[in-house]
């Protein structure tokens, strides 16, 4: 397994095929499922890193990765990507709400939370519910599979590309 670094602080990817191997060039015209991508090879994998250009609040760098230009749309890429950090700042937004939650919490001795939601988990539900959508529509039938930056610690957001050829072989 190799490593091979992409633009500086966009992305990396982490390549799983022999170097004798070619990528599919037909790979836009087939279509899978996400069963399908449960039982392909992973080629690879696409980093996107956080954008730290305004301060540490979850945001993603919306570049979009070369390694992807033969599997989807820059535009489509972008918007998942856009909607994405508009999603993390709505989560971590302060307003009477969060004021509430956290006094509520302090008076309860925080065992509030064994009865009730917070608004930042109820925005992380919905993210996730957001991604599982977005790779059963767009992402799944291109061969490529959107990790929840949850699961990576809030550190990237994982493309995982697959082969065409064991999902073909089917």
């Amino acid at each position: 397994m190799s490593k091979v670094k992409g633009s500086p602080g966009l992305c990396y990817v982490e390549d799983r095929r022999s170097n004798n191997r070619k990528r599919s060039s037909s790979a836009m015209a087939e279509t899978h499922s996400l069963q399908d991508l449960r039982q392909a090879a992973v080629t690879s994998k696409v980093f996107v890193q956080r954008d730290y250009t305004s301060g540490t609040i979850c945001k993603f760098q919306t570049k979009f990765p070369a390694e992807l230009e033969s599997r989807m749309d820059k535009q489509q890429f972008e918007e998942t990507i856009q909607t994405l950090n508009n999603l993390y700042a709505e989560a971590e937004k302060l307003g009477g709400r969060s004021y509430l939650e956290g006094c509520l919490a302090c008076l309860t001795a925080y065992t509030i939370f064994l009865c009730m939601e917070t608004h930042y988990e109820k925005v992380l539900k919905k993210i996730a519910k957001y991604i599982q959508e977005q790779n059963e529509k767009i992402y799944a039938p291109l061969g490529l599979l959107l990790t929840d930056p949850i699961e990576r610690g809030l550190r990237v957001v994982e493309i995982t590309i697959f082969e065409d050829r064991s999902i073909g072989s089917r």
